[in-house]
């Protein structure tokens, strides 16, 4: 099957610091880096070095070409990544810990058009994987039109904007946010998750691991973190994701998946950048020693 997502391009510009900035505070960075970055790009990267297929759909501006060479590269289909105005971007500052904080400029990322979309899906099969996230716009036609065809569509709520998950909601399979992300999708719609759409909900904990809600047997499931020193979170969460996403495309059950995606995220926390540093299956296997077909 194909994995198509609808997803952010970025120039990311790292700066570690001795800590986050407090307000009218100015601090020199001691290691600056630049990359390439975005939630939808990390998460492609991700589903792609998990051995699936995908297909991405975005927008880059001139200055952005180098990042979707970079995609190709590393096994992404790039023929729906259109042209637009400036190449989206995130300032990204890292302290000693790990922890961070991000500024991102959409650009191009919010330019994508229907047509764009429509012409990425035309080459879709029922069963293939429709992904997303909120760093683009048209995620309500890209769902619909999507589950229309019969893919399943998978949703990232981040970052979180309770218009943008409530116009998708009606038309998600698979749910996945983080424990804030989560708070802030009860409060905005005035339900608990289990008593929402989506038959899979994910809500990944950090160092605590993930919960698991599975609303066909009405079960919550909770699967433990991996217990590793944490250099640079960034990118771990889009990590998770897209190997989740990748082995439930290669018929992995739920539990396997998992466990595939908290390995990849934990290894990911051990590096500095996002992208282009992206543990593939190989990494996993020789950290961990495990096998996923």
């Amino acid at each position: 099957m194909t994995i198509y997502n609808l997803g952010s391009i970025n120039s990311d510009y790292f700066y570690h610091l001795p800590n986050l900035p407090l307000a009218g505070e100015t601090l020199a960075a001691h290691k600056y880096q630049c990359g390439m970055g975005g939630k939808g790009a990390n998460m492609s990267v991700a589903a792609s070095r998990g051995a699936a297929r995908v297909m991405h759909i975005g927008s880059v501006g001139k200055d952005g070409l180098w990042a979707k060479n970079r995609l190709l590269e590393y096994g992404v289909d790039t023929r729906h990544i259109t042209s637009g105005s400036t190449t989206g971007h995130a300032l990204i500052m890292v302290d000693p810990s790990g922890e961070n904080s991000i500024v991102i400029h959409p650009g191009a990322n919010r330019e994508i058009t229907k047509e764009q979309i429509g012409s990425a899906l035309s080459e879709a099969s029922s069963g293939d994987l429709m992904l997303m996230q909120n760093e683009t716009n048209q995620q309500a036609y890209a769902a619909k039109t999507a589950k229309d065809l019969g893919l399943k569509v998978i949703y990232a709520a981040a970052p979180f904007e309770a218009k943008s998950v409530a116009d998708v909601l009606p038309y998600m399979d698979i749910l996945v946010l983080n424990e804030i992300e989560a708070e802030q999708l009860e409060a905005s719609s005035g339900q608990d998750l289990q008593n929402l759409g989506p038959d899979h909900i994910f809500v990944t904990l950090g160092s605590r691991g993930c919960k698991h809600f599975d609303k066909s047997q009405n079960k919550i499931t909770h699967f433990d973190a991996i217990s590793i020193k944490a250099v640079d979170t960034t990118g771990a969460g889009d990590t998770f994701t897209g190997y989740l996403v990748a082995g439930l495309d290669r018929g992995l059950n739920v539990e396997q998946s998992i466990l595939l995606a908290t390995r990849a995220a934990a290894l990911m926390v051990t590096r500095h950048g996002t992208s282009d540093v992206i543990p593939d299956l190989k990494d996993i296997e020789d950290e961990f020693g495990a096998q996923f077909g």
